[in-house]
């Protein structure tokens, strides 16, 4: 099959790993109707978070993401997932409205998030400029995490059937 893109094998990353606490941070959270300062330490306390970094809005990336989990119905678990990505809240309304999700997405521009979590990726050499890696990061209550998958190549997918049992696993 030929590509319309280049795969490319992205630098080794130290990032958070099971059994260790996610990092806590505070950034807009945006849903379909508004946004407003969240900490992921008071989503945890609601029960268990399943984290989803992706590139900004708009790459393809971030929609095959988003179609993949909302077709999966991963709304219906008992844990709540959001994203977080470098675009601004006004880009997730228009992200979250086009593909008709009902998940809520943190908005961090300057990728200091991804930069905690040991996942910034430097985009297209450019310098200054970064975004997340694809990453999933399932946590419990006290922000543990049970399970943690980043990408090794771009573009890099999680193996959704793997996600789902981590989910169930909690």
């Amino acid at each position: 099959m030929e590509l319309d893109f280049e795969v490319v094998d992205l630098p080794d990353a130290d990032y958070v790993t099971e059994g260790e606490q996610a990092p806590d941070f505070t950034r807009p959270l945006v849903n379909d109707e508004y946004w407003e300062d969240a900490s992921l330490s008071d989503l945890a306390a609601d029960g268990p978070v399943v984290l989803v970094f992706y590139p900004m809005d708009g790459a393809f990336p971030a929609t095959y993401i988003w179609n993949e989990l909302r077709d999966r119905n991963f709304d219906a678990y008992d844990a709540t997932t959001v994203g977080l990505s470098i675009s601004t809240p006004y880009e997730h309304k228009t992200l979250i409205e086009e593909r008709e999700m009902s998940f809520d997405l943190f908005a961090d521009p300057a990728n200091g998030v991804a930069e905690q979590y040991g996942i910034a990726h430097d985009l297209d050499g450019m310098a200054g400029i970064s975004e997340p890696r694809p990453a999933v990061f399932v946590m419990d209550e006290e922000r543990t995490v049970q399970y943690a998958w980043v990408a090794e190549e771009w573009p890099d997918f999680p193996d959704y059937d793997e996600l789902e049992a981590a989910i169930d696993a909690l």
